[in-house]
């Protein structure tokens, strides 16, 4: 099992920036691929972002392309989510999650940190 641990949500105001942190325990040898995702009131959860931990390589939504930036250190299991030019869309509940190679959905998930960017 993977476990995930977000970190860095707050509140904003527009055109600011923050950067999410997600730190992997567990069995993260298993993890192939780590994904962010976010949930806005009475939405259902997007995909944000990911990046495999090995080659690195990335994939963004088109919301956030050009703004938001995905990132790994392997060494400290952590995946980063550096988040600029924020807007008030951008509020929700932020969420990382990790998938396995060879599996269609991610398996593990964090508990969520919230980000709230203020116009």
């Amino acid at each position: 099992q993977v476990h995930l641990v977000e970190s860095g949500g707050g509140l904003v105001q527009a055109g600011g920036s923050l950067r999410l942190s997600c730190a992997a325990s567990g069995r993260t040898s298993s993890s192939y691929r780590m994904g962010w995702f976010r949930q806005a009131p009475g939405k259902e959860r997007d995909f944000v972002a990911a990046i495999t931990w090995s080659a690195g390589n990335t994939y963004y939504a088109d919301s956030v392309k050009g703004r938001f930036t995905i990132s790994r250190d392997n060494a400290k299991n952590t995946v980063y989510l550096q988040m600029n030019s924020l807007k008030p869309e951008d509020t929700a509940i932020y969420y990382c999650a990790s998938r396995s190679r060879g599996v269609g959905n991610y398996e593990y998930w964090g508990q969520g940190t919230q980000v709230t960017v203020s116009s």
